[in-house]
C-alpha cells in the first residue's frame, strides 16, 4: 500500500515519532565479476571512489547503482596466478624471488604444461593493478556498459590528480 501506511512510519497517539526497530545494513563485501576473464569472486569493498549523481554519496560512502568502488584484489590475483601460472603485477623481464620461481617452474605433465602455455599466449591484464598500499586493489564499476566504465574511470583519475 505504500510507505506511509505501514506501522513504523506512523506517529504515536501522543504525536511522537516511533523509533526504528532495525539498523541499516553495513555492506563491506560484495560479489564482483572480472568481465574480461569470466571470473567472479566475493571480495571486500575498500572505498567508494566515484558517483555520477552526487558527490555527497562518495563522501558518506553510500553504495548505489552506477558507482565505482575500490575493491581488494587478493582473490583475483590468486585466481590469475593459478589459471595462467604467471604472477600478476610483474613485468615480463622482471626477476622473480626463488619461491615464486619454484612455484612457476614446478614439474607438470605435458598435457597440463601445454594447457598453461596456450593460456599464457592470450594472457593480458585489462585491469589497473595498484600496489601503492599494503594490499593491492583495483577499481570496479557496477555497470553493464564497458565503454561508460572506462570513461568514468578516466574522469575519476582526472578528478583525483
Amino acid at each position: 500500500m505504500g510507505i506511509s501506511r505501514d506501522n513504523w512510519h506512523k506517529h504515536r497517539k501522543t504525536g511522537g515519532k516511533r523509533k526504528p526497530y532495525h539498523e541499516t545494513r553495513k555492506l563491506d563485501v560484495g560479489n564482483f565479476s572480472w568481465g574480461s576473464e569470466f571470473c567472479t569472486r566475493k571480495t571486500k569493498i575498500i572505498d567508494v571512489v566515484y558517483n555520477a549523481s552526487n558527490n555527497e554519496l562518495v563522501r558518506t560512502k553510500t553504495l548505489v547503482k552506477k558507482h565505482i568502488v575500490l575493491i581488494d584484489s587478493t582473490q583475483y590475483r590468486q585466481w590469475y596466478g593459478s589459471h595462467y601460472a604467471l604472477p600478476p603485477g610483474h613485468k615480463k623481464g622482471a626477476k622473480l624471488t626463488p619461491e615464486e620461481e619454484e612455484i612457476l617452474n614446478k614439474k607438470r605433465s605435458k598435457k597440463i604444461q601445454k594447457k598453461y602455455d596456450e593460456r599464457k599466449k592470450n594472457a593480458k591484464l585489462a585491469v589497473f593493478w595498484r600496489s601503492g598500499s599494503s594490499r593491492a586493489s583495483f577499481l570496479c564499476a557496477s555497470l553493464q556498459d564497458q565503454a561508460s566504465v572506462a570513461k568514468q574511470m578516466a574522469m575519476c583519475w582526472r578528478a583525483r590528480s
